[in-house]
């Protein structure tokens, strides 16, 4: 008969590894899905008063991207926050949980409006892009992006930020990174959509760091180094 609480232990060894992948798979996924959709996108008009034409053949691929790098990011949400364990605090974690989840539905909303810009352009290629209703979709969408999301993406980080900092599950300096990362985040006016980039760039230091932080400590037949407990206790 199975022992359950070997059974338990063996899934739990399995949890830090399983955050860096799914937060690597998100960065690349997401990064890729908003360069495509920022190069399918014109922003503005020629010296000529023309718009350059949209390009369904990046676009496309896009959209197929953005949900699989949503459910990578909720993986990495899940695991993260069961991982907290016993040290989860009601108050920051609702706050992050929460915040994560708005993100999530920002960056959906605005690809949806991005799959319609692109179905409507279709229909009437070549007086679309100059027309109010693309200069109001595009509008919305990079509103989505890079205000909304943008700072539901900087409170999630500064959440997560304040949990390691007060209970040492990482590492001080990478805290203070993690502060650093979340102002960028709330404080930026900028409205352009490569600002958005700051946040995978973040998700994919932190992937990285229990990822070789993992596979440098961890032994087979050992309880896993990432289990959640403040850093330098052994």
């Amino acid at each position: 008969m199975t022992n359950p609480h070997l059974t338990l232990t063996g899934k739990r060894l399995t949890t830090p590894r399983a955050a860096s992948i799914a937060g690597i798979l998100f960065a690349i996924l997401f990064t890729t899905s908003v360069v495509l959709i920022r190069l399918s996108l014109p922003t503005a008009s020629s010296a000529s008063g023309v718009w350059p034409e949209i390009e369904p053949s990046r676009l496309r691929p896009a959209l197929s991207l953005m949900p699989f790098a949503g459910i990578a990011f909720l993986w990495f949400v899940g695991v993260v926050r069961d991982r907290l364990g016993a040290f989860e605090d009601q108050f920051f974690s609702t706050v992050f949980y929460g915040s994560g989840l708005l993100f999530l539905a920002m960056i959906f909303a605005a690809s949806a409006i991005a799959g319609g810009i692109a179905a409507s352009y279709s229909v009437d290629p070549a007086g679309f892009t100059s027309s109010d209703t693309y200069q109001f979709g595009r509008s919305i969408m990079s509103q989505f992006f890079t205000i909304y999301a943008l700072r539901m993406a900087g409170v999630f980080v500064i959440s997560l930020g304040s949990i390691w900092f007060r209970t040492g599950l990482m590492p001080r300096w990478l805290s203070i990174i993690t502060y650093l990362f979340a102002l960028i985040l709330i404080l930026s006016t900028s409205v352009n959509l490569w600002m958005v980039l700051v946040f995978p760039g973040w998700v994919l230091i932190i992937s990285l760091y229990i990822l070789i932080h993992n596979l440098r400590h961890h032994t087979p037949g050992e309880t896993d180094c990432m289990t959640m407990r403040p850093a330098g206790q052994a």
